[in-house]
């Protein structure tokens, strides 16, 4: 029993397939044979004869394009937004027509209109640099605001506006330029 049990189990019968299985098919090309009425056909074949024509091609593209910007942590690329771009744009209803960006397609105006995106973090829109200036910048003015001199400054400031009520002489300055 325990020789039976302990055999070594061949592992390439079961991952080894042809070559040609797993080959990318080119942008809308089906496989041989009769296209099935797609309302009639079966899950796979609607699948295999209508959708991965188009997808497959459309996720080697996206492959290719998220190698760019995957080299760090964080990125600004967003895989769905090239794939919306990139296969409306390869339709074939759209073979005569010029390139369109993503944001620039009817249906993503329309559905950015209901559902907005939220602010892109500042951490994607800066560069290393750019983000370092602002870091040091901060830091040298906290150092600055915690010297003693600077921090009598600042109260002397705050009771000076209590006294005056800055505030109010403010507000009623921006009335009285409306009102003009």
């Amino acid at each position: 029993l325990e020789a039976e049990v302990l055999q070594p189990v061949l592992m390439e019968p079961l991952f080894s397939a042809p070559a040609n299985k797993y080959v990318l098919p080119v942008l809308g090309e089906v496989p041989p044979g009769e296209p099935p009425d797609p309302k009639k056909c079966s899950p796979r074949e609607y699948l295999e004869f209508y959708i991965f024509p188009v997808l497959l091609p459309g996720l080697a593209a996206l492959l290719q394009e998220a190698e760019k910007y995957f080299e760090g942590k964080r990125t600004k690329f967003i895989p769905c937004d090239f794939l919306t771009e990139w296969l409306y744009n390869k339709s074939p209803k759209r073979k005569d027509e010029s390139f369109t960006e993503l944001f620039s397609i009817p249906f993503v105006k329309d559905w950015l209109k209901d559902h907005p995106r939220p602010p892109i973090p500042l951490s994607l829109l800066l560069s290393e640099e750019e983000a370092s200036l602002l870091i040091q910048s901060f830091w040298r003015g906290y150092r600055v605001r915690c010297d003693s001199e600077i921090q009598e400054l600042r109260q002397w400031q705050k009771k000076l506006r209590e006294e005056r009520h800055i505030t109010e002489v403010v507000k009623k300055f921006w009335t009285k330029q409306e009102a003009k």
